[in-house]
């Protein structure tokens, strides 16, 4: 894919051998959770294999996002294996091929850690976010623990040359930046696995409201 840097492409081929030979996925009440709160309009960034889809309630609308082909390619199977519904494209986290404002849930279920830009992903997700909007993420992150985190930093290098996988990344430090309000944060596994759920700010109070004011303001009718 063009304008692809080196990093992401080598991240791209990793997804493609992932999809092509990982076993099936293991339970996870991590995704019971996400799929208990994600509503309306859904972008799942890093669908990978699709074990998402079971979980998403039938009145949310998804589009998954996932950079490898392979992926995409078995999520889609995994779709019409369960009579779903979904829109799934090939691209990057870093650069969204969509509008503004567009979507009212975005999620990120283990792929913050091996998106190369973590913080430019972030940052898009807040862009295609609508007002009043909910980011939800699950993901692995520098656990608090000390022991634990020295642990992490000495697989690290190992785990990225191989997986791509970043042990110390925490996605709160970009969700902050961005001026979303976290409304639940909960860690596991001795702080490993983190689950997190913030609110894009609505101008002008929430729903349709800040809609009205901002044409008042501008003098539209």
């Amino acid at each position: 894919m063009p304008g692809h840097d080196a990093e992401t492409e080598r991240i791209r081929l990793i997804y493609d051998r992932r999809a092509a030979t990982a076993p099936p996925a293991r339970k996870d009440a991590g995704l019971h959770w996400i799929g208990s709160r994600a509503a309306g309009q859904t972008l799942e960034i890093g669908i990978g294999r699709g074990r998402t889809l079971p979980f998403y309630p039938p009145e949310v609308h998804l589009t998954g996002l996932e950079l490898s082909g392979v992926a995409v390619a078995a999520a889609a199977r995994r779709a019409a294996e369960l009579g779903l519904e979904a829109t799934l494209v090939q691209g990057d986290a870093a650069s969204l091929p969509f509008p503004d404002e567009h979507f009212d849930t975005v999620v990120f279920s283990y792929a913050l850690c091996t998106i190369p830009d973590d913080r430019a992903a972030v940052a898009e997700a807040v862009r295609v976010l609508r007002p009043d909007g909910c980011l939800l993420l699950i993901e692995h992150v520098r656990s608090p623990n000390l022991i634990l985190r020295a642990l992490e930093r000495l697989l690290e290098p190992l785990t990225v040359r191989r997986m791509g996988d970043h042990l110390l990344r925490e996605p709160l430090d970009h969700v902050l930046a961005e001026g979303l309000e976290i409304e639940e944060l909960e860690r596991h596994w001795f702080g490993v696995v983190e689950r997190l759920a913030a609110r894009k700010a609505a101008p002008y109070g929430a729903g349709e409201d800040w809609k009205v004011a901002a044409g008042a303001v501008s003098g539209m009718p």
